[in-house]
């Protein structure tokens, strides 16, 4: 008598690569709001053998918790600078008072903050749609002299790099470098994504219920 066969399941794999798309979208998604322009990023991915820092200004933050990596971020001197005086002056900061060396202080302020936005809403992607939770550690910026690149290490076990370049609205190229355990998540269950919501939108709700 033949024993019946257990029904096999579809599970839900996220790979490395799912990961970095996630955190493009994030990036894509935070600068162009905080710049008001558009921003697009490549839809290839070049493997890489290591992150580096490289001209002219780099920033690079450590992530661990669930899985452990690493994301660098290097902007050409015209990408820093058109990025950081688009927030600026979608700021509300009058033109007048905006640097315009990529090597000011004020412009890696800014994108350091920035960095932090893009870490901030990965993270919220990753702790809503895979179910664990990573921290990250403070951005660091770097301005870089055009014959130097800086190597940046990790320490991971098995890891996989990937590097995705990036195109502000006019047409400045920046990169993400990524860096990450070689590893796989594999759903056993399903389970609900938290509902998304914006702050914005929550805020409006409150003013309109308060009047």
């Amino acid at each position: 008598m033949n024993q019946p066969q257990a029904s096999s399941e579809c599970r839900k794999i996220v790979t490395c690569d799912d990961i970095l798309l996630k955190l493009c979208h994030s990036m894509q998604e935070v600068l162009a709001k905080a710049s008001s322009s558009q921003i697009s990023h490549s839809g290839m991915v070049q493997v890489i053998h290591q992150t580096r820092l490289r001209p002219d200004l780099g920033c690079f933050s450590i992530f661990d918790g669930g899985f452990s990596g690493l994301v660098v971020l290097n902007f050409t001197a015209d990408a820093a600078v058109e990025l950081y005086r688009k927030y600026m002056l979608n700021m509300g900061i009058p033109e007048q008072e905006l640097v315009f060396s990529h090597t000011s202080d004020d412009v890696s302020n800014v994108l350091g903050e920035l960095t932090n936005q893009i870490l901030g809403d990965f993270i919220l992607t990753v702790s809503k749609e895979l179910k664990t939770s990573i921290g990250q550690s403070q951005p660091k910026m770097l301005t870089i002299n055009k014959e130097l690149s800086v190597s940046i290490d990790a320490n991971l076990d098995n890891p996989v790099f990937r590097r995705v370049s990036f195109r502000t609205e006019e047409y400045h190229s920046f990169y993400l470098e990524f860096a990450m355990d070689n590893t796989d998540f594999l759903q056993l269950k399903e389970f609900e994504v938290d509902e998304e919501f914006d702050p914005d939108k929550l805020m409006e709700l409150h003013a309109s219920q308060a009047s």
